[in-house]
């Protein structure tokens, strides 16, 4: 059996409750730091964002702005946005990033991978023949060759332009 050692676990095992007190997909909502917080785009009920901590580079999330756990609690105006955004960055994306495949999906709940579970998110991941190198699979860990921020200046322009 492999052990990982993620130190930096802790502070959200011990603490879970007073870190998720204010959600940070709400509080993100009510700053005005949208480039900090690489949020591409917002709407009516959901915005679009890019993933701190990416599988690949162009790994976006779309939030909605209702606090809920899940998919089922989530009203018909925003399953109709949240659709209509998951298609545009999937367009979007494949302007940009040329994209061979995406990995499109949601983690609901702890057991289901969930590290924000108190609000529902999904995930939108370009993927490339051999994006999961030897790298991955031997040194357990992934190389995500540009910078956040210049993938973040890329594809603003396209969603200001495109929206």
């Amino acid at each position: 059996m492999k052990v990982i050692w993620a130190p930096w676990r802790m502070k959200y095992i011990l603490h879970h409750d007073e870190l998720y007190e204010n959600c940070i997909f709400c509080k993100m909502l009510y700053e005005d730091k949208d480039k900090e917080n690489h949020i591409l785009y917002r709407g009516q009920y959901c915005y679009i964002i890019m993933n701190l901590y990416p599988y690949t580079g162009g790994h976006l999330m779309v939030v909605p702005y209702t606090h809920v756990q899940t998919i089922e609690d989530i009203d018909d105006s925003t399953l109709l946005e949240l659709t209509r955004f998951t298609r545009k960055s999937l367009m979007i994306l494949r302007q940009a990033m040329r994209p061979e495949g995406f990995n499109i999906g949601a983690n609901i709940g702890v057991a289901a991978g969930a590290g924000i579970e108190e609000h529902f998110h999904l995930h939108i991941v370009p993927r490339w023949a051999g994006d999961t190198s030897f790298m991955t699979t031997v040194g357990e860990l992934r190389v995500v060759p540009e910078h956040i921020d210049i993938t973040y200046e890329k594809l603003k322009a396209l969603f200001d332009k495109d929206f």
